[in-house]
Order: C-alpha cells, then sequence, then structure tokens
C-alpha cells in the first residue's frame, strides 16, 4: 500500500472518530467549536489527498469517487458558511451529512478487492 493511502486512511480514521466526538457532544461550546475546525481541517485533507489516488482505475484517472471528494469540499465550505450566518439548522444538515458521506467510503473502501481490505484481512 502506498504512503499516500495510508496518509489519507489515517486522516480519514482521525475524522471519522474526532467527527463522532463532535456529534455526541453538546453544541456551541469552545470544545465542539475547536474540534469542529479539527475535523474540517481533517476531512479537507482527506478530500484532498484523494484527488492523488487512482486505486480504482488502477492508475488511470480520476473515477466516480473523486466526485464524492470534490462535493465534501463543498458540503464543508458551505457548513462553515452558514454557522458564520447563524443558520444551525442548514449547518447541522450539511455536517451530518458530510459525517454520514466519510462512514459510508470508510465502509465502501473496506469491499473485497480495495486496498483497505488488503491491508486488514489479507496481511
Amino acid at each position: 500500500m502506498s504512503p499516500l493511502v495510508i496518509f489519507h486512511a489515517g486522516l480519514a480514521a482521525a475524522a471519522l472518530i474526532i467527527g463522532g466526538s463532535v456529534l455526541l457532544r453538546r453544541k456551541g461550546t469552545a470544545s465542539h467549536k475547536m474540534l469542529g475546525r479539527t475535523w474540517v481541517a481533517l476531512m479537507a485533507a482527506v478530500a484532498l489527498s484523494s484527488f492523488w489516488i487512482f486505486e480504482i482505475r488502477h492508475g488511470a484517472g480520476p473515477s466516480l469517487i473523486h466526485l464524492l471528494s470534490a462535493w465534501t469540499l463543498i458540503s464543508l465550505v458551505l457548513a462553515v458558511w452558514f454557522i458564520r450566518r447563524g443558520n444551525v439548522r442548514a449547518h447541522r444538515g450539511f455536517m451530518i451529512g458530510t459525517f454520514i458521506g466519510l462512514a459510508a467510503a470508510g465502509l465502501g473502501a473496506l469491499a473485497p478487492g480495495r486496498a483497505l481490505y488488503r491491508l486488514l484481512f489479507l496481511a
């Protein structure tokens, strides 16, 4: 497995843990805001690092999965934009949706034949 894929998976795992804790904690507190900012930074790094991973098409360039990464970046920007304007409902929707997308991508990465599956179950 390439160092980039390991880096990407590590960022995603950290984002999953921090994102889950943010969703479970009381909202609006200083710790919520600090962890939320950390989560946004991790998610941006996960999405950006994915643009250099071409495993699905065996090095032949971007796949449809990369559209999820682009949407993730857009969702993060919108979530921050909405909370800065006081629209908590829209912020919450984008944050929860982005977290669900992260979890779904993680489950998809565990599909047989994918790098994470090979690392965890065949190594």
